[in-house]
Order: C-alpha cells, then structure tokens, then sequence
C-alpha cells in the first residue's frame, strides 16, 4: 500500500515538473514568435514596414548585394565597394588603380524622398551626392551633383567649415548648430527631399536645409562655393544618387526611396 502511495506521489511529481516544461518551453517559443513580428514592425534592418510600402517606399539596397548599383562611369561595382553585415561598404584597403570611385544608383531620380543611415570611420569623410549627370566627359560625380556631407566632424580634415559639416550641403550651406553627428562609428540617419526643385535636408531629426533650386538664395549659394564657375553644376533636379569614396571606410544601410 504504502509503495503504491509513493509510485503515485512519484508519478504526479514527474508529471508536473514535465508539464511546468512544457509550459516554460511553449511560452518562449510564443515570446520568441512576438518578438520577431515586433522587430518587423519596427524596422529590422533593411527591411520595409507594410506602412513604408504602403506609401510608396522602394529599398535601394536589399541588404545582401549591390544590386540596383554600378561605379560611376563604368558597368559594374568596383572591388573597393562591397557588402558586410548588411550595410554597402567602402573598404580603403581594397583600393587600386582599377577599383575605385563613388558608386551610383542605376536609376535616375527625379521628384523624390530619400533616406539612408550611415556611420563613418575616426578621421572620415565622404557624401551623398544627387541630380547626377553620368557621363564620361564629367570625370566625378560631384562635377554635376550637389552633396550631403557625411563626415567625422571632429577628426577628419575637412572640418575646418560650416558649410562642411555632417548632414550640411557641402560648401554651400549650413551651420556648426545644424551638424549633430553621432561619434565615429555610430549610425546616424539621414534624409533628402527634392520636390519641383525644392530641397529638403534632415540629418539626425533636424532639419539642415530648406531651399528652392534655381531661387535668387539659390544662386547666391552657388556664388559664395567653389562651384561658382562650374557650368555643369546642378542644372536641372534630377539624375542619379551617389555614396562617394573619399578613401576612408564608410557604411550604409536602410537605403530607400520613394517617388513624390
């Protein structure tokens, strides 16, 4: 009798520490499962959310190739230019004479809203260069493209100007109180707006430039820049986007655009 009580008594402990198992285990898989569509919704890393593609939003980087890109003037991407835990990088060591120079997106754009994140080595410097005119007689994408600065503000060399700044128009416009980057090596979350000529700038949530293209603020942007006597300069709001080598180690990712 008392050997029953105690197989039953055994029997129900074993039963209940297995179920108390199978509850535990079940709820992580339920947590693990929400967290998951939690991340979705949020934002994983380049990835739309149903309400991004909803208002149009296209990725320009699938997070895993350079698709959709090309170096400038030429037919593929260059070695210098590769893709490393989901962000298009530029790699300095990878340089040589025959892979180099900024990349570019195979389409033209005209009336759009563009955003990336991007994050740039101790000393950096590079850009987001726009309304590129892509032809071999204009050597650099900047020859006929307008640049959203991106930069180590404290150590790279070129920090000696506003107007050069991180998230600034590149020697033409903006101020050190605009120009709030994230330290060397942290992401920083970058926005440009062209709409019937009128420009947008928002870099870090804050807004860096607002001005209409071919307005007489415009023209007296460009009179004070070094591009004063550049005749191909900006000369209509459209064209291809750039990430320039500057030879520094620079990332992107969370490419995307959509059409106004």
């Amino acid at each position: 009798m008392n050997y029953t009580i105690n197989f039953l008594k055994t029997k129900n402990s074993f039963m209940f520490k297995a179920s108390f198992f199978i509850l535990c285990f079940a709820s992580c898989i339920f947590y693990a499962c929400s967290s998951s569509k939690r991340q979705s919704a949020s934002g994983q890393t380049n990835m739309l959310t149903q309400k991004e593609k909803n208002n149009g939003w296209v990725l320009l980087f699938d997070g895993a190739t350079t698709n959709g890109w090309h170096s400038y003037n030429k037919n593929s991407v260059t070695k210098n230019w590769k893709v490393q835990d989901g962000a298009i990088v530029m790699d300095p060591k990878l340089k040589d004479d025959n892979n180099a120079g900024d990349i570019v997106t195979n389409n033209e754009y005209k009336n759009y809203e563009f955003a990336t994140d991007w994050k740039i080595s101790e000393g950096g410097n590079s850009g987001i260069i726009f309304d590129i005119k892509e032809d071999p007689k204009f050597r650099d994408t900047y020859n006929t493209g307008a640049e959203m600065q991106v930069l180590d503000n404290i150590k790279a060399d070129d920090n000696k100007k506003e107007n050069h700044l991180a998230g600034l128009l590149y020697d033409m416009h903006g101020t050190a109180a605009l120009s709030k980057p994230k330290p060397a090596g942290e992401w920083n979350q970058a926005r440009i707006i062209q709409n019937n000529g009128h420009l947008t700038f928002y870099f870090n949530g804050i807004k860096t430039v607002d001005v209409q293209e071919g307005s007489a603020e415009w023209k007296n942007m460009i009179a004070n820049s070094k591009f004063k006597t550049w005749t191909n300069f900006m000369t209509s709001p459209n064209g291809r986007i750039a990430f320039q080598d500057h030879g520094h180690e620079v990332a992107f990712r969370n490419v995307k655009i959509r059409t106004l």
